[in-house]
């Protein structure tokens, strides 16, 4: 933990709470809440952040998410106006511990959503609670259904087939009974004692972090390999097709909805996409890019059921109507502007 001085007289700082600050979407999210003048954060990981990342914050803290004992601390610490929920077991990962993965997804979200309503509670203001939940939420029946159904909205086929997936789609509802109806036969209840607010991302692409081996990892996987000059073979299908979008678009979209207008908001989980080409298509592209490239594709059985349950691509219209959603990345600048040159020279300076 960072040490900073104790507040004069005991009075708690302010502070946006960001869990899982050690992910990709975390260190980015970090440095865009800075970027746009925000210094009061405080960060929590698993592990210790990196130097760069804990001098950006005002306090950081190491531990698990499930440590009531921690979250006890924040709570005491300081007066948390704001949390970005992003500590999370992945799909893969998730397969192979799936009660691990119950506890970390939905046992830490529960125990923040109570640090949340408690917050609102103690000082008098609803926290605004901001959750990535996930394409992994879906579940299509089979792939006659998910080419026939193409662009899928928040409230279709949600039948998830993996852990991680049924786990995000829990903490969606928890998420919506803990804004609409938390407590709700008690006499001293609070109405609406949260604001909270979810995006479900698609893939993300990232030129400046490596695949961790997420199962919508295959994309990125390829073009990080190429870069190296080193073959790919790919888990899953030529025909495969799922929507993406990049790292960067992913940040500033969990940033405009977090500061989006309330009143405009007819709903709490919103789609989001930008671009679904299909695995072969992505390797063409990555192939045009790095021409040395080696790419085959192995379809990992398992694998490829999952990513076969998830939709071609999402309808996210209620995104871009309600709180202004528009990704600067189509597929052609993704490549163009983003990730070949940022890759090309992440791997050239190497």
């Amino acid at each position: 933990m960072t040490q900073k001085p104790t507040p004069i007289g005991g009075r708690r700082n302010s502070a946006v709470l960001i869990t899982g600050a050690g992910g990709e979407v975390g260190h980015g999210l970090i440095r865009a809440l800075r970027e746009r003048g925000r210094e009061d954060i405080v960060a929590l990981d698993i592990r210790k952040l990196d130097r760069g990342i804990r001098d950006l914050c005002m306090e950081t803290f190491v531990g698990d998410i499930c440590d009531h004992a921690l979250t006890g601390r924040l709570l005491a610490t300081f007066e948390i106006t704001e949390i970005f929920h992003l500590a999370a077991l992945l799909s893969t990962r998730a397969e192979f511990t799936p009660e691990t993965a119950h506890d970390v997804n939905v046992g830490g979200t529960l125990s923040l959503l109570q640090l949340a309503a408690e917050q609102s509670r103690s000082h008098g203001n609803r926290v605004r609670f901001v959750l990535p939940s996930s394409i992994a939420a879906y579940g299509m029946p089979d792939l006659e259904t998910k080419r026939r159904a193409g662009r899928v909205t928040e409230d279709e086929y949600l039948q998830p087939t993996t852990m991680y997936g049924c786990n995000k789609l829990y903490c969606e509802h928890l998420g919506r009974y803990y804004a609409r109806h938390y407590r709700q036969l008690a006499q001293d209840r609070i109405d609406d004692i949260l604001d909270f607010r979810c995006v479900r991302y698609p893939g993300l692409i990232s030129a400046d972090t490596v695949p961790s081996g997420g199962t919508s990892d295959f994309g990125p996987e390829m073009i990080h390999a190429a870069a190296q000059g080193e073959p790919y073979a790919c888990f899953v299908r030529p025909d495969t097709r799922i929507p993406f979008m990049t790292m960067p678009d992913a940040i500033d979209a969990l940033i405009a909805l977090a500061h989006a207008d309330e009143s405009k908001l007819t709903r709490h989980v919103y789609n989001l996409g930008a671009f679904n080409p299909s695995a072969g298509e992505f390797a063409e592209i990555v192939t045009e890019a790095f021409p040395g490239a080696e790419i085959t594709f192995e379809p990992d059985k398992q694998r490829q059921a999952i990513v076969d349950s998830w939709p071609e691509d999402v309808d996210d219209s209620a995104a871009r109507r309600d709180w202004g959603y528009a990704p600067r990345h189509d597929l052609e600048t993704a490549f163009s502007e983003y990730l070949v040159p940022r890759i090309r020279a992440r791997y050239a300076d190497a």
